[in-house]
């Protein structure tokens, strides 16, 4: 039975590393350890304890002997588990409770008996879509009771716990292209297109300029032309992180991806016509439209990945969406040498092959669902349930179904999330600091310097034209390798252990190139270190740092709080991404070699950070994850 208590003899503080039924079974064990007893099947995944672990910061028990008269007569005590929130006032902290009764049967021949054919304790069905939470209205004037049936142990024991699906099958892996090809190929591949080509588009601006003015422009000018080309397409990525939140709350997941590419048709328009019309503000046009795509992208993508992917795949398919961005970057290395497309009369059609991606998903897409978990904050039950049944190829996905639900009505009691109250609300502000730190930490680890610029870093490492394209190659093609490696590693390792395996690997690594580029022009020897060390930075960045971040930030916020924080998480990281394409050139003809030492330093603060801040999400619900905030809001 369950009843509402004002009762409160003992205290229990919750801490931020286990689950609230672990601590509530082993508090009510230490209290009556012969009489108590928790079923961890049929509790793990309750929906009412997901409820509470995002509600409540501690919790009280009370025991109270009894007498029941009657034939079969039985003894015992009354045990009351009632939680509370500190954050609310003395006389408002009743949030709810749990009772359970322990009888004991007077002839009893032994402890063990009593135990094995008395315990009533917080038993329910295995599958709680029967039986969660019906009232929520946990205010300071109500009391709410928390309505689930109690079972004996006896009844459970007959009707065994069923695993949530959760395997890879064929339709998830289309979902998955569909989203990801279409998306983050658009990112990886504007992020690259530029870097072999450079030489020839800076020849023709300089010819566009002067058949305008009749005059040739001087080097700076065509430099300074190309820049604003190059980095525009980080001030297009800011402004659609921006807007992601709107957009997928609005739109859709889902919808949000087909609609983003009306941005890809428009700057291939312009890009593809600009050579023959003689404008190169086409191209930086253009360049700034692909940006806003692919900063829509960056928030889309890997929230859609995360919410239709089981728990157990949620870090492997969240690396998806980086391992397509690696390949697309490799690509377009590969499609702009000078033998394939990248020359003179070509050019336009190495930066117009971006529509090909948008087609595919253009056509792919619509056959796929929405996120379940959308569908059903939209309060379209039915049709969540249809697109988990399809995501997952099984109709049998009530348990999860109930996890979800869970979650969604959790999210209902809470405040709605705005802007000012992700900032200003303690257990939504230690995710954002984390998600924003992580996002920085990624690019201003210097990796976009090294794609932006390779060219020229192998070139200041002493290899000629043809060997620093060749390096940047083999540079790319060691990204996708280590990209997929890590992919496996991310549910076995953890997300924790691989940023600060990648982070610690770069700090010395990075060190080692100041060192080695010094020395670059003078020694052969110190020039091949030069590229091995590239080469293994490369290596560390995409063991975590370069796919991690992507997830992370679905993974540390509820379905509410999600869009907002995406949407500030991928600005940040666009605005990260547009400093250091803006700075590094100057800052690396002012310092030279010594340049890499700012990102020396930078490495090792932000490996200081995870080491202390960020949490491990391997295989957590969002219950256990929400409630490791919340603790930490308390403190």
């Amino acid at each position: 039975m369950l009843e509402v208590s004002v009762d409160c003899k003992r205290q229990f503080k919750l801490n931020n590393s286990t689950s609230l039924y672990r601590q509530v079974s082993s508090a009510l064990q230490k209290d009556v350890p012969t009489y108590t007893y928790l079923n961890r099947h049929s509790c793990e995944h309750l929906p009412i304890f997901g409820h509470l672990h995002q509600l409540v910061s501690s919790f009280t028990i009370t025991q109270q002997p009894f007498e029941e008269d009657g034939a079969g007569s039985r003894s015992g005590s009354s045990k009351r588990v009632r939680f509370s929130n500190a954050g609310m006032e003395d006389n408002d902290r009743g949030i709810g409770f749990i009772r359970a009764s322990h009888y004991l049967r007077d002839d009893s021949p032994d402890e063990d008996s009593d135990r094995q054919q008395a315990m009533r304790l917080l038993q329910v069905p295995s599958a709680p879509r029967h039986g969660i939470l019906r009232s929520s209205s946990f205010s300071s004037n109500n009391s709410s009771d928390l309505d689930i049936p109690i079972y004996s142990s006896e009844t459970l024991s007959k009707t065994p716990r069923k695993e949530v699906p959760g395997g890879f099958n064929g339709k998830l892996a289309f979902a998955i292209a569909a989203s990801a090809l279409g998306s983050s190929f658009q990112h990886g591949y504007n992020t690259g297109v530029l870097n072999n080509p450079q030489k020839i588009i800076e020849t023709w601006i300089s010819h566009t300029m002067a058949n305008r003015t009749r005059e040739y422009p001087d080097q700076q000018t065509v430099t300074f032309v190309f820049s604003v080309m190059t980095s525009i397409f980080c001030i297009g990525g800011m402004i659609g992180g921006a807007i992601t939140g709107v957009v997928a709350d609005r739109f859709g997941r889902k919808g949000g991806l087909l609609l983003n590419n009306i941005f890809v048709i428009l700057a291939v328009i312009c890009e593809a016509v600009s050579k023959t019309v003689g404008s190169y503000e086409l191209i930086i046009l253009g360049r700034f439209l692909i940006g806003v795509n692919s900063g829509m992208n960056a928030g889309l993508a890997p929230m859609y990945l995360a919410e239709i992917s089981p728990i157990n795949l949620r870090g492997a398919v969240g690396t998806v969406y980086q391992l397509v961005i690696t390949v697309s970057i490799l690509v377009a290395q590969i499609l702009g040498l000078g033998s394939i497309l990248g020359t003179a009369e070509l050019w336009p059609t190495l930066l117009a092959i971006t529509i090909v991606p948008s087609i595919f998903q253009l056509v792919t897409l619509p056959f796929c669902p929405e996120s379940p978990k959308y569908l059903l904050s939209k309060n379209n039950e039915n049709e969540a349930q249809n697109a988990l049944s399809w995501l997952r190829g099984t109709n049998i996905v009530h348990e999860e179904m109930d996890l979800m639900k869970a979650e969604y009505d959790a999210v209902k009691m809470l405040p709605k999330v705005t802007m000012r109250e992700i900032i200003t609300n303690s257990m939504l502000r230690i995710p954002l600091i984390i998600s924003l730190m992580v996002m920085c930490a990624q690019q201003l680890s210097g990796i976009n310097a090294v794609m932006f610029f390779s060219s020229q870093i192998f070139m200041m490492a002493g290899l000629d034209n043809a060997g620093s394209t060749y390096a940047t190659l083999a540079m790319g093609t060691i990204n996708v390798i280590m990209t997929v490696v890590s992919l496996f590693l991310v549910e076995k390792a953890g997300r924790k252990t691989l940023l600060l395996v990648g982070f610690g690997g770069m700090v010395v690594d990075t060190a080692l190139l100041t060192i080695g580029m010094m020395f670059a022009a003078q020694s052969k020897v110190a020039s091949i270190l030069c590229i091995i060390f590239v080469l293994v930075y490369v290596i560390m960045f995409a063991t975590g740092p370069g796919s991690i971040p992507w997830f992370l930030v679905s993974e540390l916020f509820n379905q509410s709080a999600r869009p907002i924080a995406t949407s500030l998480a991928v600005s940040i990281n666009w605005t990260a991404n547009f400093l250091v394409g803006l700075a590094f050139l100057p800052l690396a003809e002012l310092m030279g070699p010594w340049v890499f030492i700012i990102f020396v330093i930078l490495q090792a603060l932000f490996l200081l950070f995870i080491y202390k801040k960020v949490p491990e999400t391997k295989n957590k619900t969002l219950e256990e994850i929400s409630a490791m905030f919340r603790q930490q809001s308390y403190q």
